[in-house]
């Protein structure tokens, strides 16, 4: 199977998930700043991503998804993370949403287009009997290594403020070998060194 150029089965089975890299050949359209570009996954190497899969434009809980990614993008910055927003809607969709909804048009993170549903089947969310994509978070390092994937119900709205928290956990541990976060850790927190020392003492 054929996607975006490059021969898919030559890099994975089955969808996408955690430890595997992301092909960096994958390219794919982004709506942003009022306008069309293409990128692709080797251009986004050397960053953190939060790519943000959503059902699709013009529906209730996306759009609050979405500018809640907003509310929070520049502490994504600051962590060296780019976000992109992607459903399986077109550019000229992506614009039509923007131009009339208030909480989308403050968007300036890139919204990925994925009509061709390659992304989506790609990365394990796509619904293929409604041909749109389930609410599903993926972190990738910069090395494009899959750290960290969220995948929840449909009517159930993601938090920004969590996915900060995990792209924190997932630099710390990163950046830190050999050492472990815990349950609800937080930037500046304690971590824990595993070692047969501490079996049954926490």
């Amino acid at each position: 199977m054929f996607m975006n150029g490059c021969h898919c089965e030559d890099y994975f089975l089955g969808s996408l998930s955690i430890g595997d890299t992301v092909p960096a050949e994958l390219t794919f359209k982004v709506f942003q700043n009022n306008a069309e570009r293409s990128t692709s996954f080797e251009e986004l190497r050397g960053k953190w991503v939060v790519l943000a899969f959503y059902p699709k434009d013009f529906t209730f809980v996306c759009p609050t998804e979405l500018e809640d990614l907003q509310r929070h993008y520049e502490a994504f910055q600051a962590e060296g993370a780019e976000v992109v927003s992607m459903s399986t809607d077109t550019i000229e969709v992506h614009k039509a949403w923007h131009d009339h909804s208030p909480a989308i048009a403050t968007l300036t993170y890139p919204m990925g287009a994925d009509p061709s549903h390659e992304l989506s089947e790609m990365f394990g969310v796509l619904i293929p009997e409604e041909g749109i994509a389930q609410r599903g978070t993926y972190i990738i390092d910069p090395e494009g290594v899959i750290s960290c994937v969220e995948i929840v119900h449909g009517a159930i709205g993601r938090s920004a403020k969590e996915t900060l928290r995990k792209l924190k956990a997932a630099k710390h541990v990163s950046e830190h070998p050999g050492n472990v976060c815990p349950a609800a850790w937080e930037e500046g927190g304690e971590t824990l060194t595993p070692s047969l020392d501490l079996v049954g003492k926490i």
